[in-house]
């Protein structure tokens, strides 16, 4: 597939050649003819070429279609009464929808202020619990007088 790589004389290969074999025609039976007589026997026709000859024949009548069923038409207060009845039923989801978001905004809200209440609630408790724990307060020596709580001691 790739020539070879090879700095020599290049290599004559065998080839071999296919011809294809011609398939005989198939021979299909001809279908027999079977005469059908008309219901009735169609009037014959003549007709005179501008040149004079005659060509007489049967007239070939152009096969009618059938009938199409006639639909009832569809009238506009129908159209209009079905597509308000889609709309108002978007509307209907769309409505249920937005109460549901609504709660559930109202959910998450109450759970932030519930927690935001538990936090400054314990840092109050912390604040209060401490400082009356130990009695004392912020002791500030100045020149050998001591100022506890606003109080002067010497």
């Amino acid at each position: 597939m790739y020539p070879d790589h090879t700095h020599g004389a290049p290599v004559q290969r065998a080839v071999e050649v296919h011809q294809p074999t011609p398939l005989p025609p198939a021979v299909a039976a001809p279908a027999p003819v079977v005469a059908v007589q008309p219901g009735s026997v169609p009037a014959v026709a003549s007709i005179v070429l501008p040149d004079g000859r005659v060509v007489t024949g049967y007239a070939i009548n152009p096969g009618q279609p059938e009938p199409v069923a006639v639909k009832p038409a569809v009238s506009r207060t129908a159209v209009n009464v079905a597509l308000g009845g889609v709309g108002f039923l978007a509307v209907c989801g769309g409505l249920i929808l937005l109460t549901s978001f609504i709660a559930a905004l109202t959910a998450f809200i109450t759970q932030l202020i519930t927690l935001a209440a538990v936090i400054f609630g314990g840092w109050i408790a912390v604040q209060l619990f401490s400082a009356s724990g130990h009695q004392g307060g912020t002791t500030v020596n100045i020149r050998k007088a001591t100022f506890k709580r606003n109080h002067f001691h010497s």
